[in-house]
């Protein structure tokens, strides 16, 4: 059974973005909250910052949206080519 690049590549990324934004809200809520994760995304991502801020929500979401879609793309295409 050959994996579809297209799908799980959207699958991928809108699974990690939610997650990022899951934890971002969570941290705009309750600072406290996932501190050490999104500093290290901060760090992965250029022009993201790890502050508790809508618009640091926003930027870093779409950076997951995006990473998590390529992600998916290059594990479907690697599953397809060694599956054989």
């Amino acid at each position: 059974m050959r994996l579809s690049i297209r799908a799980l590549a959207i699958t991928a990324g809108l699974f990690w973005a939610f997650s990022f934004l899951c934890v971002a809200v969570i941290n705009y809520l309750w600072p406290p909250y996932g501190k050490a994760f999104l500093e290290i995304m901060s760090s992965l991502y250029p022009g993201y910052k790890a502050v508790a801020s809508p618009d640091s929500i926003i930027i870093g979401t779409f950076y997951a949206l995006f990473d998590g879609a390529i992600g998916g793309a290059i594990f479907a295409w690697l599953y397809n080519t060694f599956r054989n």
